[in-house]
């Protein structure tokens, strides 16, 4: 049996001030492999239009919240990361988040925690970031713009900015427990759901 080794870089606080250690970790990483095209998520566009310019010659799939978010009829992202990212090889993708969407609706609503945030919280276990990285994988996959059968590098943060890559193969949303984690490639040392100041209800 073969053994394959890797590297994985740990930072040692989470946050934006580890964007572009961690954009230039995952870029690198999707060159050395011959991997064409990359999922980078980003709140405001900023970290997306980075990774467009950092890496030009790979296809940017840019992954933000949906319009409401924070605001009816509203999104995040600022007009100027926009049009660097669609200037460049940058795809945006804005929808609902596969964590999210009606389960955090009932949450909200009922104060009550259903299926797809508890799947989250579990992937926290890892760090913030890295449930990101499933999450955008699989909206990329939805929207047909990564292959389900290639493997991918994909780009996550804590809050803002980048602190998390992971090299995966996707899955559809519909086929979740199909996606295969191969290489985290850097994440925040200590991990797991209490790093960030989320909110848990006591219910």
């Amino acid at each position: 049996m073969k053994i394959k080794t890797g590297q994985t870089v740990y930072f040692e606080k989470w946050g934006p001030k580890n964007t572009d250690k961690t954009l230039h970790i995952a870029g690198s990483k999707a060159q050395e492999l011959g991997i064409n095209k990359w999922v980078v998520t980003t709140t405001y566009g900023d970290t997306g239009a980075k990774a467009v310019e950092m890496f030009p010659d790979l296809e940017t799939i840019v992954v933000s919240h949906p319009y409401g978010f924070k605001g009816p009829n509203t999104h995040r992202m600022k007009p100027e990361h926009i049009a660097t990212i669609e200037k460049g090889k940058g795809k945006i993708i804005i929808a609902t988040q596969i964590f999210g969407g009606i389960g955090r609706s009932v949450r909200n609503k009922l104060q009550a925690y259903q299926l797809e945030e508890i799947i989250a919280y579990t992937l926290r276990i890892v760090c913030e970031g890295f449930k990101v990285c499933v999450e955008v994988a699989m909206m990329a996959a939805d929207a047909g713009l990564v292959r389900v059968d290639e493997p991918c590098v994909t780009v996550g943060g804590t809050l803002r900015g980048a602190d998390t890559a992971v090299l995966l193969t996707p899955a559809n949303t519909e086929r979740f427990f199909d996606i295969k984690i191969h290489e985290i490639l850097c994440k925040p040392y200590p991990g797991g759901v209490n790093q960030p100041p989320f909110k848990v209800l006591n219910i």
